[in-house]
């Protein structure tokens, strides 16, 4: 039995997440698995270094490959087989044999995410981004990203994940930005983990903020979960313009 990491990337337009799901199809996970059978003609054992939602992107997810060959497979023969098996839309970057301890998830020590919100209509990317048609007041947008890093309880920007029962609701946050790149606003964001649901409605929050719907001290309050219960849940950005950028891990 041999142990592979995997970094792939994939536009989530056409699958419901990252996960495997009874209800659900067509996942990234889902068809990942089914190009290693076909190599490895048999069962894998494969995981992820965490969910994306249906709809969301990757840049740069990780998995974990563990099977048993049937003839030599460097890292570059089994990338060059897992793309020829794969659709159009999920794409291995790099493959690396690592230590059979290596486990995508549990092996990671920060995710960071991007979203991208778009200030003009675009006729090729729309899939990728929020369009916000109205000005946004990127300097209040600044502010308030500027509070999110840190321990807090992010109770506030969560949905109850229902496989997750019990979870507790604080997560360090290493850094947050929102920079301007051309006709782009990108929202930063890196922690140890994320909630489902967190960096779209704190994508959200921050456009409210932008559009001058919600102001820096009320997001304050949010993120210190206290003051007034502003409904977030309505304010959840689409998962169109979320990917996950970057999964980090210590020296193995």
């Amino acid at each position: 039995m041999k142990t592979w990491k995997l970094t792939l990337e994939y536009d989530g337009s056409r699958y419901s997440g990252w996960a495997e799901q009874i209800n659900a199809p067509r996942t990234v996970m889902g068809e990942l698995r089914k190009a290693a059978a076909e190599i490895f003609k048999g069962p894998v054992d494969l995981g992820g270094s965490g969910r994306t939602d249906s709809g969301v992107h990757a840049a740069a997810q990780v998995a974990h490959l563990r099977g048993a060959p049937r003839r030599p497979l460097p890292p570059a023969l089994l990338m060059r087989l897992m793309n020829e098996a794969l659709p159009a839309d999920i794409a291995i970057l790099d493959a690396q044999e690592m230590p059979a301890k290596f486990h995508a998830r549990h092996s990671a020590v920060s995710r960071s995410y991007v979203y991208q919100i778009s200030t003009r209509k675009t006729a090729f990317s729309k899939k990728f981004v929020w369009w916000i048609k109205d000005p946004l007041d990127l300097a209040k947008m600044q502010q308030a990203a500027a509070l999110i890093p840190g321990r807090h309880d992010f109770v506030r920007f969560c949905a109850k994940d229902p496989s997750k029962p019990g979870e507790s609701t604080i997560v360090v946050v290493n850094s947050a930005s929102v920079e301007p790149q051309d006709d782009l606003i990108l929202f930063h964001v890196e922690a140890s983990h994320f909630l489902w649901r967190m960096v779209r409605r704190l994508a959200g929050c921050l456009v409210k903020v932008g559009l001058g719907e919600l102001k820096v001290e009320e997001f304050a309050q949010l993120i210190e979960a206290r003051g007034k219960q502003h409904d977030v849940a309505a304010w959840t950005a689409p998962a169109s313009g979320l990917f996950l950028e970057k999964v980090n891990y210590p020296s193995l």
